[in-house]
């Protein structure tokens, strides 16, 4: 019954990975994609300059 169950928890563990890895991977694309959308799409400043969309 304990090897069963360690199978069981080693899968459990392994999906869990799995799914988290496949949502960094996600995250990896949909990041840069937003920044390129802000960095292109960006309002325009005061006196016609293009302003920057960040605070640094």
């Amino acid at each position: 019954m304990v090897p069963l169950l360690l199978v069981l928890l080693l899968a459990l563990v392994l999906f869990g990975a799995g799914f988290a890895l496949e949502a960094l991977w996600w995250i990896a694309v949909i990041v840069p994609a937003v920044w390129l959308l802000g960095f292109l799409i960006r309002p325009a400043a005061t006196g016609g300059r293009r302003s920057r969309w960040y605070r640094w």
